[in-house]
C-alpha cells in the first residue's frame, strides 16, 4: 500500500534519512485514533494538508510530502463489514463503560472554521482507542494500523454522490509496518 504523509520539509527530511520515524499524532480528535497518519494513494491530498497545516502555524514550515510503503499487516479495516461491527461492539462497551465511571461521552463536532464536516472526532477517536485496550485485554494480536474512508467537504458537482475531499486515511500504530520512505516525483500545480 501506498500512504502519503503532508508534513514541514525538516520533518520530511529527517524521516527520509531515517534519523527519525514519521510523527504519530495522539491528539484525542484524530479520525482514526492514535497512529502517524497517511493519505493513501493520494499525494495531491497530503500536500493540501500540509499547505493547510502551514497556513495555521507559523512553525510549520515549508511544507511538503513524503510517500511511504506500508504493509497494512493486523489492519483494523473500516470499510469491512466485520471491522465496522468490531467498531459498533467497542462503542457499545466504551458508553457502558462511561457511565459506569459517570463520564460524559465525547461528541464529534464540526471547525472553528466553518468546516460541517464533524472534523473534530472526539467520539470516533475514544471509541477506536476503547476498541484497542479491548483487543489488548483479551490477549488478541494489536493492530498495526487502522484504515478508513471519509466523505468530506461539498458536493464535486450539483446532485453528485461523491464530495469535494473524499478520501481513505491510514493510521500506522507500528511503524515496522512502514517499509519504506520516499520522496514522490514533483506534483503539477
Amino acid at each position: 500500500m501506498l500512504g502519503y504523509h503532508g508534513c514541514a520539509r525538516a520533518t520530511a527530511d529527517l524521516a527520509i534519512t531515517g534519523k527519525a520515524s514519521i510523527l504519530e499524532s495522539t491528539k484525542p480528535y484524530n479520525w482514526l485514533g492514535p497512529g502517524a497518519y497517511f493519505w493513501e494513494n493520494d499525494p495531491h491530498r497530503a500536500l493540501e494538508f500540509a499547505r493547510w497545516k502551514a497556513s495555521r502555524d507559523k512553525n510549520f514550515v515549508e511544507p511538503t510530502v513524503i510517500g511511504a510503503v506500508i504493509d497494512l499487516g493486523n489492519c483494523l479495516d473500516l470499510v469491512t463489514q466485520e471491522s465496522l461491527q468490531m467498531l459498533k461492539k467497542a462503542h457499545a462497551s466504551f458508553v457502558s463503560t462511561s457511565g459506569l465511571e459517570g463520564l460524559a461521552l465525547p461528541k464529534n463536532q464540526n471547525s472553528r472554521d466553518g468546516n460541517e464536516d464533524r472534523v473534530l472526532r472526539y467520539l470516533d477517536c475514544a471509541v477506536i482507542t476503547h476498541l484497542h485496550e479491548l483487543v489488548l485485554e483479551s490477549n488478541e494480536p494489536a493492530y498495526d494500523t487502522v484504515r478508513g474512508m471519509f466523505t468530506e467537504g461539498g458536493d464535486l458537482y450539483a446532485g453528485a454522490g461523491f464530495r469535494e475531499k473524499t478520501h481513505v486515511q491510514i493510521a500506522v500504530r507500528n511503524q515496522s509496518r512502514i517499509t519504506g520512505v520516499f520522496i514522490p516525483r514533483p506534483m503539477p500545480v
